[in-house]
């Protein structure tokens, strides 16, 4: 284990030791207190929301011998005291401190069985596919392409840590690296946003109590897509103006629904998520938009802050397999948790739920350069990196077999599962689910925002695209335009040139209209 290049690079962020001898450990002090913990209110005392915050502080101070560890939030104890005291019913609190937290207790106490039984599993699976993008968790840096398979047990573990606040926070912001601890947004249950932020945590609860009912044992692959910027035969290299406006594949079917969720979706589409350049968001702050209410209803994505840097221009992060377990009402303000949520996606053959998650970041507040051409290129290439077809098997792979076991079952059923994780990918099956990407909070023009992401579900060879355009007015048109468009017969390097076109005039002020408007009156001649 001390010499894995994957290991060494994430272990700075972890809570764990390594030795030669004996590889990942808890110290002994944090060992004791965990017992003490799993074994009920009865032997730890924990019998509020109070005194789970000191058992909290107790577990950071054990290891701070070890690790630099920053203060957390401030008012994050009033947070826990808050809602285990006062939030919940007093029958909710005892099951909680009675009952769940013991069970979160033992599974942290398996962390570091478990994660070195996930590296056993990464070599085996990159032995099969023979295939450098696989390694084992490991930081995930800006032009660094790869995919990491996390069992959801592992992942439970990693999230009891951020329960618990254990992640080290030194030394995060020098790698660009989101927040990963739960402080921050149990603080914020006691300010003035705290009734939304009230309602992401029981989301989080109810992850946990789902936990404790029954361990999830499927697997969740974690993966940065990179458009290479040099010439590449192996990558799908960052194409530039002129390839864009060279292309000649035919547009994909468009389906516009004023009404709906993309999470809702029932077609097997790629589901967008409207990200920040940190993956996650505000998450794990005040944030309830679309990000963040997706990390809070799937939470095994927030694992991927763990190890994901801010994302760069020609990146994206793809996430298959997160699991939803909450289901909600509203948005911002209003959001709400709305109860237990069972998901009945199907699985696929590396034990993965049949949900494939798009992270991409949109100009953040761009006004008017939004409009120019450098601006309309990074959008475009932005959506194209999240849509264009990532990690697969690869057709050799297809004739090989192994023993491979589920990653949260290698110790206990090592070499007795037999299944094929050579899954063949059809080349594109999927379509996108999408919506007005970075056209709330990042202000960005939302019938501009339709056509970049029709453009780039095109190139990426998607069958269809299916828009949700949340009720907003200004898409009410958005059928007229794209059977028109499609009726014309119009090529992705004709669109393309129509956007630059119409991006141009509104530049340089010949036009104010919306793209669609100017698009009907006068249409543009070619």
């Amino acid at each position: 284990m001390k010499n894995r290049d994957d290991l060494i690079s994430i272990l700075p962020y972890l809570p764990l030791s390594l030795s030669s001898s004996s590889g990942l450990f808890w110290p002994p002090q944090i060992v004791e207190i965990l017992k003490t913990l799993s074994l009920g209110p009865g032997q730890s005392g924990v019998t509020s929301g109070y005194i789970l915050f000191q058992a909290i502080s107790s577990l950071r101070r054990s290891i701070s011998h070890i690790f630099t560890y920053d203060k957390l939030a401030t008012s994050s104890s009033d947070g826990y005291a808050l809602f285990f005291d006062n939030l919940i019913s007093r029958e909710e609190s005892r099951k909680w401190l009675g009952h769940v937290i013991p069970s979160m207790s033992n599974l942290l106490l398996r962390l570091p069985s478990l994660l070195e039984a996930h590296y056993h599993y990464s070599d085996i699976l990159s032995a099969i596919t023979r295939d450098q993008a696989i390694t084992g968790l490991r930081l995930i840096e800006s032009q660094m392409s790869g995919i990491v398979f996390l069992g959801q047990e592992l992942i439970g573990a990693f999230l009891v840590c951020s329960f618990f606040c254990l992640f080290p926070i030194a030394d995060r912001d020098e790698k660009n690296l989101p927040t990963i601890n739960f402080d921050q947004m149990f603080a914020s249950v006691c300010g003035s946003n705290k009734e939304n932020m009230e309602h992401k945590v029981r989301c989080i609860m109810n992850y946990f109590e789902r936990l404790y009912n029954s361990m999830p044992t499927g697997t969740v692959s974690f993966e940065r897509k990179v458009l290479s910027l040099e010439s590449s035969p192996r990558n799908v290299c960052y194409p530039k103006v002129d390839d864009w406006s060279n292309s000649l594949l035919p547009l994909c079917q468009f389906e516009a629904y004023n009404l709906g969720l993309i999470e809702d979706q029932a077609r097997g589409a790629m589901e967008v998520d409207f990200s920040g350049q940190y993956f996650g968001g505000a998450a794990l702050h005040t944030g309830s938009l679309q990000e963040e209410i997706r990390f809070m209803i799937n939470p095994e994505l927030i694992v991927g802050m763990l190890f994901f840097t801010a994302m760069n221009h020609n990146e994206a992060i793809e996430v298959v397999g997160a699991e939803r377990f909450s289901d909600y009402t509203g948005f911002g303000f209003t959001f709400r948790f709305y109860g237990d949520y069972i998901d009945r996606r199907g699985m696929d053959l590396m034990g993965r739920r049949k949900t494939r998650i798009i992270a991409i970041d949109a100009l953040c507040m761009p006004r008017m350069k939004q409009y120019c051409l450098g601006y309309l290129l990074r959008e475009v290439n932005k959506a194209l990196c999240g849509f264009q077809e990532g990690f697969k098997f690869q057709q050799q792979h297809q004739q090989n077999t192994a023993d491979i076991p589920s990653t949260s079952r290698v110790q206990r059923d090592k070499g007795k599962a037999k299944a094929s994780c050579l899954e063949n990918v059809e080349s594109i099956s999927e379509g996108i689910a999408t919506g007005n990407w970075g056209c709330g909070a990042f202000e960005g023009d939302p019938e501009l925002k339709v056509v970049i992401q029709w453009l780039a579900a095109s190139q990426a060879k998607r069958p269809f695209i299916l828009y949700y355009t949340f009720g907003l007015d200004k898409l009410k048109n958005i059928e007229k335009i794209c059977e028109r468009i499609i009726a014309n017969g119009w090529t992705v390097g004709k669109l393309w040139e129509v956007v630059v076109e119409y991006s141009s005039k509104r530049l340089d002020g010949r036009i104010l209209d919306g793209f669609f408007t100017w698009f009907f009156t006068p249409p543009p001649t070619f």
